[in-house]
């Protein structure tokens, strides 16, 4: 190859373009500044993106823990819920066999345990819509 042939370059690499060395010292000069603008606003624009990919790492993180935190949560209020469940079973076991025919006092104890477990239920709902917005 001659001294004077050019050399191929990879079509992702560019030479940095400079300024002709005919522009008037002023030119040359604003082209600089201008040059320095761009350069500056390249940095720029690289630390948006990277604080913006750090804010979305922690969003998703915080998103995962409070995922597992309602889960914890549900887990614990379902297990409540069946407690309540096998109380109520128990009561309309009782109450029958020692109400022996009065059925109007079986039927308030059960109401009133059923009305108790569904209050429960009704709070666990609400707590959880209001957890994810709706």
């Amino acid at each position: 190859m001659s001294p004077k042939a050019s050399k191929k370059r990879s079509p992702g690499k560019r030479a940095p373009k400079r300024a002709p060395t005919t522009m008037p010292r002023e030119a040359r000069a604003l082209y600089a500044e201008i040059e320095r603008g761009v350069k500056h606003l390249e940095k720029s624009i690289g630390e948006i993106q990277r604080g913006l990919r750090a804010a979305e790492q922690k969003l998703e993180a915080d998103a995962r823990a409070r995922i597992r935190a309602l889960r914890k949560d549900a887990r614990t209020q379902v297990s409540v819920l069946k407690s309540k469940r096998r109380e109520a079973a128990t009561v309309l076991k009782r109450v029958s066999s020692a109400a022996s025919g009065s059925w109007d006092d079986v039927k308030r104890s059960v109401d009133s345990v059923l009305a108790d477990t569904r209050a429960t239920a009704i709070a666990v709902v609400d707590r959880f819509r209001s957890a994810f917005g709706g």
